[in-house]
């Protein structure tokens, strides 16, 4: 990984909720091309720290920046044409539909001319075509049939299909919030690989997480979360898991020269 300038900054984020602190001034740093870990206990403020940073909540103080240019994201659809994609628990997809739908929710194409226009027809080929692109590109060998129902996926499969859909449309970041909570060893270690190939492709992606053998796995490095303020980064190299775990509940401070 090769660091250059940061491609999303955050600087002093504050976001209260009446006097509950949910950001007491955090600062974030990410990169093209790697995997930062944003970890901490509930409360911790990893949940406000991404939706601010996802165009979902409006920080009350600081500065949210994209390749240096200050930003002002008033929704998601802000974030969004930044080239801010988000991947929430919740996964947002329609199971009705297959899985080169759910790619275009909501950014569907339109066929060319009085057909796309007037009558406002989809051009249902073209998504498949370009829906096949993106998931060969991410080396998805999961999803072989691009006409499947979301709703006859597995939990992984569903997964990777918002995975890829946040890769097709982010330009520069991809979010992950906890990716491989409800999966089985096996479809963790297919997420896992979608993560690193994101990086691979030099996007930069944040992963939320509670598991802290994935957060060692594939992040370059790790942001720790504690009651609403960045206490610290550290890399997988420089500390342990028991480490990361003390310095996220308090029970270790971590050195501020690291």
């Amino acid at each position: 990984m090769t660091m250059g300038s940061p491609v999303l900054e955050a600087k002093g984020l504050v976001k209260l909720f009446g006097r509950v602190v949910g950001l007491a001034g955090v600062d974030l740093t990410l990169y093209a091309g790697e995997v930062l870990a944003v970890i901490g206990d509930n409360g911790a403020g990893k949940s406000t720290l991404i939706k601010c940073l996802s165009g979902a909540m409006i920080p009350d103080e600081g500065g949210i920046l994209v390749d240096g240019a200050q930003v002002n994201f008033k929704r998601p659809q802000d974030a969004r044409a930044a080239g801010i994609e988000t991947v929430y628990q919740t996964l947002a997809v329609a199971p009705a539909l297959d899985i080169a739908s759910n790619l275009f929710l909501a950014r569907e194409l339109r066929r060319k001319g009085p057909l796309g226009s007037v009558l406002r027809m989809l051009d249902t080929g073209e998504m498949r075509r370009q829906s096949v692109e993106h998931i060969n590109r991410l080396g998805i060998s999961t999803l072989q049939n691009i006409n499947q129902a979301v709703e006859t996926l597995s939990g992984g499969q569903r997964q990777a299909v918002a995975v890829a859909r946040a890769a097709a449309f982010g330009g520069k970041v991809v979010i992950l919030d906890e990716p491989t909570a409800a999966l089985g060893v096996r479809e963790t270690g297919q997420v896992l690989k979608l993560i690193r190939d994101l990086r691979e492709q030099g996007l930069g992606v944040i992963l939320i997480s509670h598991n802290m053998p994935n957060v060692f796995d594939v992040a370059d490095r790790i942001h720790i979360q504690r009651l609403g303020r960045g206490v610290g980064v550290i890399t997988p190299k420089s500390h342990s898991m028991e480490e990361a775990v003390a310095i996220m509940t308090g029970a270790r401070t971590l050195d501020p020269a690291v």
